[in-house]
């Protein structure tokens, strides 16, 4: 069996958190074995495939903060989407202390 592309570590890293809970794209990158490639983390989500069930919008800055551009579509959805699983999000910033993934 072969190893793990680095996009498919971070998919599988992003798949393990659970509901109402959020990380940040330095501690995937952490878990994933990636060290400081934090930046990388949002690239490899963008590629992931059509249909995919990985929940990238568990991923957020570590300062809380939405990292899409407030008012685009990719801000709503994820705003959306982290509200319906029960995470507080105010004015774009979801408090680390009480929502953020701890495995």
């Amino acid at each position: 069996m072969s190893e793990p592309t680095k996009d498919q570590k971070i998919w599988q890293v992003v798949l393990a958190v659970p509901e109402g809970r959020v990380v940040s794209y330095g501690q995937v990158a952490e878990m994933a074995g990636l060290g400081r490639q934090a930046r990388y983390i949002g690239r490899a989500l963008g590629k992931l495939p059509a249909g995919h069930s990985v929940p990238w919008f568990r991923v957020i800055r570590s300062n809380g903060q939405i990292a899409f551009p407030e008012g685009s579509h990719a801000y709503e959805t994820q705003v959306g989407r982290l509200k319906r699983e029960g995470v507080e999000v105010t004015n774009g910033r979801v408090p680390m202390r009480r929502f953020q993934w701890q495995p």
